[in-house]
């Protein structure tokens, strides 16, 4: 039982000290809910339960939060943020991928 409890204890630690590490390396726009500096201190009064909350509810994952990181050239509220000159490039940077996506494309034409 003792060896049990000493394995959790180290685990728990473990998890403690990576959550405070993580929490602390994320930038301030990833942290949702309080500021940066709240969630580290909860994260450090609250050992297990911290880490828990800030996993759960407290971290943002790149695309999968309120403001995501790409946004589709589709969107008129896009399109109007940007100035003309972001547009052209953007476009040529979008016709030279599929250029060469096309030339990768005809070299592996295995036609009889």
């Amino acid at each position: 039982m003792a060896r049990v409890l000493i394995i959790g204890g180290f685990l728990a630690v473990l998890f403690w000290v990576y959550s405070i590490v993580d929490c602390a390396v994320q930038p301030a726009e990833r942290h949702r809910g309080v500021s940066k500096a709240k969630w580290v201190l909860i994260v450090v009064l609250l050992p297990v339960i911290g880490g828990i909350l800030w996993f759960a509810i407290g971290r943002r994952r790149p695309g999968h939060d309120d403001s995501p990181l790409f946004r589709p050239d589709d969107d008129p509220e896009f399109l109007r943020g940007i100035s003309r000159k972001e547009q052209d490039a953007r476009i040529k940077q979008l016709e030279e991928e599929l250029a060469r996506l096309d030339d990768e494309t005809d070299g592996t034409d295995n036609r009889p």
